[in-house]
């Protein structure tokens, strides 16, 4: 099997490559094409290929855009760290999807469902445009969310993108403003965090962070890493070990 790799963090490329390669000793890795630019030249020169694993979002754009300028009829496994965002679509149509940061099983299981749809494929290539259209229309930016803030008798709507972090202290959940006020809410972190995914980042269990308020990281001691914000705030914000990679993911797409 041929395959295709369009990421454009080396890393995250070569730990995908070697991870197939171990699950498919006989696989041939053909490319890994880090942009929208060098993927569409190299697909059109290069037609000979059986599946491509494609990051969604690129230094030089979506990926959607390589597929729909190629009009592509390789089978794709994209590779995403939008979580929720548009998964039905691929479920519906019966193409795979690797949520970063991806393992060993999560790829085994991608590449096993590919063997196992690779009659059905063809017949899937008509509804491609239509997925795609779907998949841009999910992942486009939207207005973050407001939350409530109370104040004495009034109920207050405070716009999210105001809004630093998010943060639990003495088991009650505050909002940080960029103008560094605290604000007492009355939901619950997990439900926050639903709420105004992708913009804001799960830290631990303490803090949920606006990807405007990152100013940059930097790695911590036991593989956690430190997010510096661009608010004072006495408290370190920590990211466990577990999550650095889908962090720095975070920091990238956003």
């Amino acid at each position: 099997m041929k395959i295709v790799i369009i990421e454009d963090e080396k890393l995250t490329a070569r730990d995908l490559q070697n991870t197939i390669v171990s699950i498919e000793p006989a696989v041939q890795i053909l490319a890994i094409l880090p942009s929208v630019e060098d993927a569409i030249a190299y697909l059109e020169r290069n037609k000979d290929i059986d599946l491509i694993f494609s990051d969604i979002q690129l230094g030089d754009g979506l990926s959607f855009e390589i597929f729909e300028k190629i009009n592509n009829h390789i089978p794709i496994i994209f590779c995403t760290a939008y979580n929720e965002y548009a998964l039905d679509a691929f479920k519906t149509l019966g193409i795979d999807y690797l949520l970063k940061p991806f393992t060993k099983e999560t790829v085994g299981k991608a590449l096993g469902k590919y063997h196992q749809l690779q009659e059905k494929l063809t017949l899937l290539q008509t509804d491609f445009t239509s997925l795609l259209n779907l998949l841009k229309t999910q992942l486009a930016p939207t207005k973050t969310p407001s939350v409530i803030i109370q104040q004495g008798d009034k109920i207050i709507p405070m716009d999210g993108s105001n809004i630093a972090f998010f943060f639990v202290e003495d088991d009650y959940v505050f909002a940080y403003t960029f103008e560094h006020k605290k604000q007492l809410l009355s939901h619950k972190l997990d439900y926050l965090e639903k709420t105004f995914a992708p913009y804001f980042f799960r830290a631990n269990r303490q803090f949920l962070v606006n990807r405007k308020a990152v100013k940059d990281a930097a790695y911590f001691f036991n593989r956690k890493m430190v997010a510096n914000l661009t608010v004072p705030f006495s408290e370190k914000i920590i990211v466990g070990k577990l999550k650095t990679t889908a962090f720095i993911d975070w920091l990238a797409a956003y």
